[in-house]
């Protein structure tokens, strides 16, 4: 019977960013009394190790939704061949026997090990759980599971409990996921107090003859009394203290029916995994070098299959114009990119899901592109008027929502000819983001009347940056981030040092909160209110653009925590999929984004940030950041309709927001299309603009 227990985090602050992790590992087989173990040092210090009660550890049983009836042996053989290292052993049962081997070697710059169970048995094994183990060294470890769990999602638990899977160190908690729940297939810890981490990092694949349909492997964390324990499961999940319950719903868990397997005589099972430790210069970095691995690891980087740029920006620009719409209410004169389809009531939204300033900016530089999509001089002549005149009444319109001290509104109803007096941080970073772009390109090609824009930047940017400056200044989450990016560009479209200093002083108060990962980049997703790729983006934007503007090397370090948080929730390897509606596209994951711990679907958001993914791999040397960017952007160029639409949710996973919810069996592989806001198309030509303006720079 295995036993399992853990300890709490203490947090340590340290904002020095030399470099992200240091000293490496060895790994020794290790032979005592005729029995071999696994163990991987740091200098002196062991940090990982197999268990003590032996290599491998086999469930007969299942009690209380969970695996029981441990059996645990430990090798006894060793043998080397070339430049491999195999062990093996034997479990000996009533039924038969279970043959076990393990083989390792160094590849890439981790340990890599194949793990071999075979079953010789006269009759066949039920209710079995195959596992792989291993022990961490340390007390006060937090864990980083990617798209799922990061140092505990302390902000998600404070605001909506139920919603996340929560993880606090503390003796007996447990968080195991689907393995086709993980965009990176790893799960890491971090010793805070010794500044040490380890990681498994495992190659997913579904489990043989498993007694639920669609059964996969799991991978998460488990705490011990005095240390931690990295493991896979051949089906057992659970988290927040509840066995076997699937992260299924936005707001809460469904059961997961009894997750064993079947092991007939004459039965191989293999899995492969690799595991690395190493020292780290200050808390809050363990996922970093995991991030580099995995990349390494999946070469997540062909475009085989995926459609192209253009391809994609001829789609999504007829689309925008089907979203365009104007008139007059009371007087009151609009313009600009409806929110919603058609049979919705419509609405101009700045920000977050409408993205109505979004094209203002975007169609100025895609210009000369769109023209050359036209087939006629007519064709070209009718199209660049429409564009020039859509950017120029678009943000015309727009820059008409009233600045006051709370802001301004973010949503026109062309119904009633009125601003809604919805404000919200997010929206308004991101209008405001919009409205500077749109100016600074504006007044490159001199096409366009600026002026109505600039007072209404001016105005806003005034208004935030007195308010940021104010000594009692404390932002909620990192949705005020947002702000940062329009602050600086505004500070050097008007020479104004004021808004300057607002983006100064909110980088440095969100480096201090968030690069210690205590409390983790948060609060960009408006439905969300937890952990999320949206909080880290505004941090990694604005700290960017204060690099780009002052120079400064710390905000370039800041910027690239960030930006390892957001690439985190990328996917980096093609899942397989049961018969759905991606099945039916034979979709392809890689290069998609989970959206948060809570929302567990993939969505396209990513792709407005893979321009800023590419400008990092430039500044960092990181070839594969570049070429990730690529892949991002036209992976997400899948399942676009033939009118150009897509919805917002892929069901990569055990997870839905739509449909029928009603059993957990049925949801994974299916598409939402009913939500077909405006982002999920500006952001494409958003991006496609600022990569464009990076090249031409």
């Amino acid at each position: 019977m295995r036993h399992f227990y853990w300890m709490s985090f203490l947090p340590v602050v340290l904002l020095s960013l030399t470099s992200v992790y240091s000293q490496e590992c060895r790994w020794e087989c290790v032979e005592k009394e005729g029995t071999y173990s696994v163990q991987l040092w740091l200098g002196d210090s062991l940090k990982m190790e197999s268990p003590k009660e032996g290599l491998w550890s086999v469930a007969l049983g299942w009690e209380e939704d969970a695996p029981a009836k441990w059996e645990s042996v430990s090798a006894t053989e060793k043998e080397c061949v070339g430049d491999w290292t195999i062990l093996r052993g034997k479990l000996v049962l009533p039924q038969g026997e279970i043959v076990l081997r393990d083989a390792y070697t160094m590849e890439k710059g981790v340990l890599k090990c194949v793990r071999r169970w075979e079953y010789r048995g006269k009759e066949p094994l039920t209710e079995v759980t195959l596992s792989v183990i291993w022990r961490s060294v340390g007390e006060n470890q937090q864990a980083f599971l990617p798209g799922i769990l990061y140092y505990g999602n302390p902000s998600g638990e404070k605001n909506r409990p139920q919603s996340v899977p929560v993880f606090h160190g503390r003796n007996g908690e447990f968080a195991f996921f689907e393995e086709h729940r993980y965009p990176m297939p790893f799960a890491a810890l971090e010793d805070g107090k010794n500044l040490t981490a380890a990681v498994l990092h495992s190659v997913p694949t579904p489990t043989l003859r498993g007694n639920v349909p669609d059964q996969w492997w799991s991978l998460g964390v488990r705490a011990r009394e005095t240390d931690a324990e990295i493991a896979l499961f051949s089906g057992f999940i659970g988290y927040n203290g509840q066995n076997s319950v699937a992260k299924a719903l936005q707001r809460r868990p469904m059961k997961y029916p009894q997750s064993t397997m079947t092991l007939l005589p004459g039965t191989v099972v293999e899995k492969t995994f690799y595991l690395d430790a190493w020292q780290i210069d200050r808390p809050g970095v363990c996922f970093q070098k995991p991030i580099r691995q995995s990349l390494s690891l999946f070469q997540p980087y062909s475009l085989h299959g995926l459609p192209t740029r253009g391809e994609i920006l001829k789609q999504k620009f007829a689309f925008a114009r089907s979203r365009w719409m104007e008139g007059e209410t009371n007087g009151i004169s609009y313009a600009g990119f409806n929110m919603y389809p058609a049979h919705v009531a419509p609405r101009l939204v700045m920000g977050w899901c409408g993205q109505a300033a979004s094209l203002g900016y975007a169609l100025q530089v895609l210009e000369p592109e769109i023209l050359r999509m036209s087939a006629s001089d007519e064709e070209k002549t009718e199209m660049r008027n429409w564009i020039r005149r859509a950017v120029q009444r678009s943000l015309d319109h727009l820059a008409t929502s009233p600045v006051t001290e709370e802001g301004f509104p973010v949503e026109f109803e062309p119904s009633t000819g009125k601003w809604l007096p919805k404000t919200d941080y997010v929206s308004m970073g991101q209008g405001m983001y919009n409205f500077a772009k749109a100016i600074e390109s504006a007044r490159r090609n001199k096409f366009y009347d600026t002026s109505a824009w600039e007072a209404f930047l001016r105005n806003a940017c005034a208004v935030q940056a007195q308010r940021i400056l104010q000594e009692d200044w404390r932002p909620r989450s990192t949705a005020e981030g947002f702000l940062m990016a329009p602050l600086i560009l505004a500070s050097r479209l008007f020479d104004e040092p004021l808004f300057r200093q607002a983006a100064e002083k909110a980088a440095s108060h969100y480096a201090q909160r968030h690069l210690s990962m205590e409390e983790p980049y948060w609060g960009g997703t408006l439905d969300a209110q937890c952990e999320d790729k949206e909080g880290a983006w505004a941090a990694f934007q604005g700290f960017l653009h204060l690099y780009e503007v002052t120079g400064e090397k710390k905000y370039l370090d800041w910027a690239r925590h960030a930006c390892d948080v957001c690439l985190s929730y990328t996917v980096v390897w093609d899942i397989p999929l049961p018969p759905g509606r991606l099945a039916d596209h034979a979709f392809k994951t890689r290069g998609w984004t989970v959206v948060s711990p809570q929302n567990q679907h993939l969505d396209v958001y990513a792709v407005l940030y893979t321009p800023e993914i590419s400008r990092m791999g430039e500044l960092l040397q990181e070839e594969s950041y570049r070429q990730l960017a690529d892949v991002m952007f036209c992976t997400c160029g899948q399942i676009i309709d033939p009118f150009g639409s897509q919805g917002e949710q892929i069901q990569q996973t055990n997870f839905a927001q739509h449909g029928d919810m009603s059993d957990v069996l049925k949801l994974r592989g299916g598409y939402s299309e009913s939500w077909t806001v405006f982002w999920i198309t500006a952001h494409f030509l958003n991006a496609q603009a600022r990569m464009l303006e990076m090249i031409s720079d």
